[in-house]
């Protein structure tokens, strides 16, 4: 696959932390990357994820928003 998925998140974030801890797992075994982009740097993005944060969001712009384990986002990303 070796694809890139994109993690909404800001500094200071533990939630996403937590998602982040669960992703590695599911990056190595589908070959993915992530590209963390903080919400803070863009008043659209902070409207937009704001309370949604961890959200992770493929090219074709599929997400998922926190709360999610790690099969939900293993299950999620393998179809990404």
């Amino acid at each position: 696959m070796n694809s890139t998925v994109t993690l909404y998140t800001t500094a200071g974030c533990h939630l996403c932390e937590q998602a982040k801890t669960l992703f590695w797992p599911c990056a190595q075994s589908l070959a993915l990357r992530l590209e963390e982009v903080d919400i803070a740097h863009s008043a659209q993005l902070v409207e937009r994820y704001g309370i949604r944060i961890p959200v992770i969001a493929t090219k074709e712009g599929r997400e998922i928003a926190w709360p999610f384990d790690q099969q939900q986002l293993f299950d999620f990303l393998q179809n990404a």
